[in-house]
């Protein structure tokens, strides 16, 4: 995926928002679920400490004493980690749990909150084996004791931990779950909302190809009016061309009426008043016939949707030439792939083959040959075709190859002809995207070599 695509861009934005979702999502979860743990832990040490107050008597002597035993059976294992405390602010801890054994209770951490303050006191410490503790105290004033009594509870806070740590691994683990499906489900979103546009890309490859002349389907609520659009500019560039082609062929009818009434005035005047008209006359003509074809050739030369079969005009061309030099026993030997298709107007090929037979036809001895290669021809990124006429003709000198190439230019003027044919071909050519090369040719007489773009349907 290109990261300059419309999928890229909608992938990678919907990732990064959803990702940023997810992690902050997972934050605030364990925050709430850490807060509530650590609510519903300092509330059963809370009523532990509430319970050892309780059960907490002055005897005769004024000594602090304990009555009952408190319900968490693990104060009275050594080093289990739930531990209380009891001791006078003036003395050193006169009470404390069996599980503390023969140690203390460093509350020094305790020396931080204000004394002054008689209330509920929260906060973590270090107990025996490094035991991380959470600590609950309160300050308390016994009837019949005038000093103040600190109680603490403690407990060993791994196990909140453990069950914060199991809670923060299970919610990550499935936020990135979530995450990978809804990447999963952005993937297939995106392709799925995207593939309207590639039906559209590839009804467009259809119609430059020349296989469809319009965008059919149906197509969403939102590319809709595209493809309406899309179809209103190719039916405008029909009737373009149709229009085009109408203004040349009646500027073509309009001009060579009143050419032939000047070519018939001036065969009636001999001399050279005569030779002149009629020479300019024919000049004219071809003027005309050479820019009313280029023209047409112009407009038609990068229509969409314009596609032609190869073989059959080529075919048709051939069994026509071989009629008309039937005298002379030329025979022409075509050899094309059936899916050899041109990417232009039937008229054109006509025009640039049929030149290319006509001429080979001219100087060929007996035979002529025309061959078509449809695979594995490239230029500009495009499949091209490649249609080859010889001949076993006397041939053409390198040196005199371009020159024929000239518009007009003959170096035989034993022929009949013009001297435009090749100069046609080469201007046709030329519009289409393609070129004409002469060569020798294994046949002993001359080879053309026409490269001209092949539509989607050859292979």
């Amino acid at each position: 995926m290109r990261r300059d695509s419309l999928a890229f861009r909608l992938i990678a934005g919907a990732a990064l928002w959803s990702a940023i979702a997810l992690v902050a999502g997972g934050l605030i979860l364990s925050a709430i679920f850490r807060g509530s743990v650590e609510r519903s832990f300092d509330g059963r040490l809370n009523v532990l400490l509430h319970s050892l107050i309780a059960t907490t008597e002055i005897n005769d002597r004024g000594e602090i004493e304990r009555g009952r035993g408190l319900s968490e059976t693990r104060f009275d294992l050594a080093y289990s980690g739930w531990y209380w405390q009891i001791w006078p602010v003036a003395q050193r801890p006169a009470l404390r749990s069996r599980s503390l054994f023969d140690q203390s209770l460093d509350l020094s951490d305790a020396e931080r909150i204000d004394r002054n303050e008689v209330g509920l006191k929260i906060f973590d410490t270090v107990g025996p084996e490094n035991q991380p503790l959470r600590v609950v105290e309160r300050r308390v004033t016994l009837p019949g004791y005038d000093v103040p009594v600190s109680f603490a509870v403690a407990a060993d806070r791994s196990e909140m931990n453990e069950e914060i740590q199991s809670f923060n691994t299970w919610v990550f683990g499935s936020m990135a779950a979530m995450g990978f499906g809804l990447l999963v489900a952005l993937l297939i979103q995106v392709r799925f909302g995207l593939r309207p546009l590639e039906r559209v890309r590839k009804a467009l490859s259809e119609i430059r190809s020349g296989r469809a002349t319009r965008l059919e389907g149906e197509f969403p609520l939102e590319i809709e009016p595209l493809a309406e659009e899309l179809n209103g500019l190719l039916e405008g560039n029909r009737e373009v061309l149709e229009r085009a082609r109408t203004h040349v062929g009646n500027l073509a009818h309009a001009l060579k009426t009143p050419l032939s009434v000047l070519t018939n005035e001036a065969r009636s005047h001999d001399g050279p008043f005569g030779e002149t008209v009629r020479r300019t006359t024919m000049q004219m003509r071809e003027q005309i016939d050479r820019h009313l074809a280029r023209a047409r050739m112009a407009a038609s030369a990068n229509v969409l949707g314009a596609n032609t079969p190869v073989k059959p005009v080529l075919l048709r061309l051939a069994n026509a030439l071989e009629r008309i030099h039937a005298e002379r026993g030329v025979s022409i030997e075509v050899d094309c792939p059936d899916e050899a298709g041109f990417r232009g107007e039937a008229q054109d090929l006509e025009e640039v083959v049929g030149n290319l037979l006509d001429n080979a036809c001219k100087w060929a001895s007996e035979e002529v040959r025309l061959t078509v290669t449809a695979a594995g021809i490239e230029r500009r990124n495009r499949p091209y075709l490649l249609v080859t006429v010889e001949d076993d003709g006397p041939g053409l000198p390198e040196e005199a190859r371009k020159t024929v190439l000239k518009r007009g230019a003959r170096l035989d003027e034993s022929k009949p002809g013009s001297g435009l044919g090749l100069s046609i071909v080469t201007e046709i050519a030329e519009l289409y995207g393609g070129d004409l090369k002469l060569e020798s040719s294994s046949l002993g007489g001359l080879k053309a070599a026409l490269y001209l773009p092949a539509s989607a349907t050859t292979a």
